[in-house]
């Protein structure tokens, strides 16, 4: 295979194995990444966090008496759209944090993150939720939320290599649009808008690996994998179901492969400038993941191959697309 991808894009819909398939490369050596699939060492980024912590300010804030400025409910989706654009911003942050090998440690982690949220939504011309908050209900926020928060930045410096060459930066995001929608999906919705949003340095970089389920598998696999007991889990949460349906009825992506004018490839347009992102799919309705959420002392050698011969014949058609 060609040299290793730099950025990998991990797109799919919720539950269709994205997060499996990075627990999974995630556990290979650098000689198993290069040999099968053609990628380094990964490195992982990942929005979901970022929308936990929204869905945890919100919670304290109703728990007050006050509306979510994220989220209505726990059972709604997000209540500005514009924030589909605000975790790519934070995912753009994430990405150079890693290329300069900054690792923030502020003496409030909540009070860090709620700064960058607005920040965030700033870029994408979303109304800040912390500048004009009462100063005594912030720092009761900031109280209530420090542990999460001190978690979350943790893991992300921790993440951090001593340094990224030779290594493949796998980022992690689902986007779609209602139920029956028809195409283009209006913006901010599906991954015309959030791939638009990407910055320069990772577009640069990037070639996408698109792992393929029907909505309705994912609707399954959805319910079957959610652990009400531990929201915040990368690999057990649920994604509410008026979310399933309002906001991941459906996706773009096949939309946007059949509309670009390179083939195995999505163009995508910033700023002046236009990138073609090679593209491969893996084809995950036949339920190759799943496994992956157990204990890997029971992995059985049969799925872990199937996984390992479906992804290598995806990676061979990636390098192959990015070859044109």
């Amino acid at each position: 295979m060609p040299t290793h991808l730099d950025v990998l894009l991990l797109l799919a819909l919720p539950a269709s194995g994205k997060s499996e398939v990075r627990t999974y490369l995630g556990r290979l050596s650098p000689a198993e990444c290069e040999k099968n699939f053609g990628i380094g060492k990964t490195v992982q980024l990942d929005d979901f966090p970022y929308v936990h912590l929204m869905r945890r300010i919100s919670d304290e804030l109703v728990a007050r008496g006050r509306e979510g400025p994220y989220f209505r409910s726990a059972a709604l989706p997000f209540r500005e759209p514009l924030d589909w654009g605000t975790l790519i911003e934070l995912l753009n942050e994430d990405y150079a944090d890693l290329v300069a090998d900054r690792q923030p440690t502020p003496a409030s982690a909540s009070g860090w993150l709620f700064d960058r949220f607005d920040r965030a939504r700033a870029k994408v011309g979303a109304p800040l939720v912390f500048a004009g908050m009462d100063a005594g209900l912030q720092r009761e926020l900031e109280r209530a939320l420090e542990g999460e928060c001190r978690a979350l930045l943790g893991k992300k410096n921790a993440a951090h290599p001593s340094t990224l060459a030779g290594k493949t930066v796998v980022i992690e995001f689902a986007r779609g649009g209602a139920d029956q929608s028809p195409m283009p999906l209006p913006v901010p919705y599906g991954y015309r808008y959030s791939l638009a949003r990407l910055s320069p340095e990772i577009l640069d970089r990037a070639a996408i690996l698109y792992i393929w389920v029907t909505p309705e598998d994912s609707r399954r696999k959805n319910r079957e994998r959610t652990d009400p007991n531990d929201p915040g889990s990368i690999l057990a949460h649920g994604v509410p179901n008026a979310v399933m349906y309002g906001d991941y009825g459906c996706d773009d992506f096949q939309w946007l492969l059949d509309r670009s004018d390179r083939p195995h490839a999505i163009r995508v347009e910033k700023g002046g400038r236009t990138w073609y992102l090679p593209v491969a799919r893996f084809d995950n309705r036949a339920d190759l993941t799943t496994f992956v959420r157990g204990d890997e002392l029971d992995w059985s050698p049969a799925d872990v191959e199937g996984l390992r011969a479906g992804l290598e014949t995806a990676f061979r058609e990636l390098h192959a697309a990015r070859r044109g």
